[in-house]
């Protein structure tokens, strides 16, 4: 049963629905000993043909009768096509581009995530340049009730790797964000560094990265990433970030900025 299973899943992947069921209702009064031309006809491509015989070879080696058959891989497209609704994937390029793949630049999307969320917002970044487009876009999703969280990798002198304190402008210019660094890095992580690329709005987006907020990553550099939208995906990365905080691997920065801040 599992190969049939697997190779109707596999004929599923490259046929519409509409021709899964009309292989489906082929199939209802096909007994085993039947010629099957009448059912590999029903497709033109060679790859789609050859799952097809793949299919009926599964099937005339189970138990199952042509209507059992067809059932099972209606079924199987229709779980195809409900995951594909709930679970989009969409790769994400800056730099030059090709005449070979159409893809979404990176400030677009980064802007695109931002303005969706309606209640949390996650940003993590290793380095963060004041970006007019970006932080205005966050601070609109501030003024709208979106809990902003900002992880960014911290200076020396606060336990991390940077020669200068980049919180220091960013929380002047995002007052009403929270913002996290990683200071304890002891033991295997000593000398690790805040270095992922995240952008997750309302556990529903998750748009993961190769670019800093930094105005090279969204315009010069070679830059690549993917964005999820539905599925467990950004579920899991939100809820990843939000352990880091609930386990003081994160830790949030004092309210007050320091007496020399601009």
């Amino acid at each position: 049963m599992k190969v049939l299973l697997d190779r109707a899943y596999d004929l599923a992947t490259l046929l519409p629905p509409s021709r899964v069921s009309m292989i489906a209702k082929k199939m209802e009064d096909l007994d085993k000993s039947a010629k099957i031309d009448q059912v590999t006809s029903l497709v033109t491509s060679g790859a789609a043909r050859d799952k097809l015989q793949g299919f009926l070879k599964a099937w005339h080696n189970s138990s199952l009768s042509g209507r059992e058959a067809g059932y099972l891989l209606i079924a199987s497209s229709h779980s195809l096509e409900k995951a594909n609704e709930e679970s989009q994937t969409e790769l994400v390029l800056t730099g030059p581009t090709t005449p070979f793949v159409a893809t979404r630049r990176t400030e677009r999307v980064l802007l695109d995530v931002i303005t969706s969320a309606q209640s949390e917002l996650f940003i993590v970044s290793f380095v963060a340049h004041q970006r007019p487009s970006i932080l205005e876009a966050l601070k609109k999703a501030a003024d709208r009730g979106v809990q902003v969280n900002v992880v960014l990798e911290s200076s020396v002198d606060s336990g991390g790797t940077l020669e200068s304190d980049q919180f220091i402008g960013l929380k002047t210019a995002l007052p009403d964000a929270t913002f996290y660094h990683w200071t304890e890095r002891d033991g295997e992580f000593a000398g690790g560094k805040v270095h992922a690329k995240i952008v997750v709005s309302d556990q529903e987006s998750a748009f993961l990265t190769s670019a800093n907020l930094t105005g090279h990553a969204m315009e010069r550099n070679i830059e690549a990433g993917a964005l999820f939208r539905g599925g467990d995906t950004p579920r899991d990365v939100a809820r990843h970030l939000r352990g880091l905080i609930d386990l003081k691997i994160l830790t949030k920065l004092d309210d007050s900025l320091p007496p020399n801040s601009p």
